[in-house]
């Protein structure tokens, strides 16, 4: 198994690579099925970062200007509560649950799971039977609906998100309008509150805090996934842009102007972000995985066309 610390990827030889996920209609008007949403203005806007925290490689500069159309935006990453309505009307079938597995971090794995590897390099990684949406440490685990209806869901790949996205008449993010969302009208800043940040996020933001990955100080309720809005918001209103899980965008994955049509972009960083050994959790940065890829902590947020 192969993949980044942030968030691993399937092995290629994982049976049902290709095959196709549920086809879901595009049969609803109103984005996101009361999902909370924000009209922002767009405009010109800075993307991109050069500066010492960027990551070689990965594609973040050169800072540059884009025109963002107006657009519609979620305040918060989609919920378990939303997604299962979404698998209630349509019957999907996540990703995950085709390959009858997931990558789950160590500490979450439920006592009754079977564990059949960990990524080499990123040991707290465990591929789990039977983890999915709506058991994220797999068999023995509370229904996520039920036990977490406000967290963001996990384990859904971007296939997934897309398949959601059309039952909800809505979509994914381009990469350059999630960067100008997450700013909430503070260009250039390395965060959506300024150039600095608290260590382990306190008070902004849900990622690792302590020693990662065999020590954190988190109270037990605010270790993994947290609700979403119990954060502060950025200047727009919007939650949980940096932190808790990252969030699949539209766009391929392309550094100095190659796109790679296998991998697609994530932003955000997650609860298991840290300094030691990743700080991906800026604007700016970004990662990558292919669209049939889910984690315990990849989730997305959904857009539209402005309502005004």
């Amino acid at each position: 198994m192969s993949g980044s610390c942030c968030a691993p990827g399937r092995p290629d030889e994982a049976p049902d690579r290709a095959a196709p996920g549920t086809p879901v209609a595009f049969v609803r008007a109103d984005a996101g099925d009361g999902v909370p949403m924000v009209d922002l203005d767009g405009g010109t806007v800075t993307i991109g970062y050069e500066g010492p925290l960027a990551n070689p490689g990965e594609g973040e500069g050169p800072e540059r200007l884009v025109s963002v159309p107006p657009f519609a935006v979620g305040t918060g990453p989609v919920t378990n509560a939303e997604f299962a309505r979404f698998v209630a009307a349509t019957g999907h079938v996540t990703d995950a649950e085709r390959f009858g597995w997931s990558f789950v971090f160590a500490d979450f794995v439920s006592a009754d799971a079977t564990v059949r590897g960990r990524v080499a390099g990123a040991e707290w990684w465990c591929a789990v039977d039977g983890a999915s949406w709506h058991q994220p440490g797999g068999p023995g685990t509370a229904p996520a609906h039920e036990d977490r209806p406000d967290h963001p869901v996990v384990h859904v790949s971007w296939d997934d998100a897309v398949a959601y996205c059309r039952w909800a008449g809505a979509r994914l993010l381009t990469e350059a309008e999630w960067e100008y969302a997450a700013r909430g009208g503070r260009d250039g800043t390395v965060w959506p509150w300024g150039e600095r940040t608290p260590p382990g996020g306190r008070g902004v933001c849900n990622i690792w805090q302590g020693r990662f990955p065999h020590h954190s100080t988190q109270v037990v309720d605010r270790r993994g996934t947290t609700p979403v809005g119990l954060y502060p918001p950025n200047g727009f209103g919007l939650y949980d842009v940096i932190g808790n899980v990252w969030e699949w965008t539209a766009d391929p994955w392309s550094v100095d102007g190659v796109d790679d049509p296998t991998q697609r972009v994530r932003k955000g960083g997650s609860y298991l972000c840290h300094d030691s050994y990743c700080n991906r959790y800026r604007i700016a940065a970004r990662d990558h995985s292919r669209p049939d890829d889910a984690t315990g902590n990849i989730g997305f947020r959904v857009a539209r066309e402005a309502t005004s």
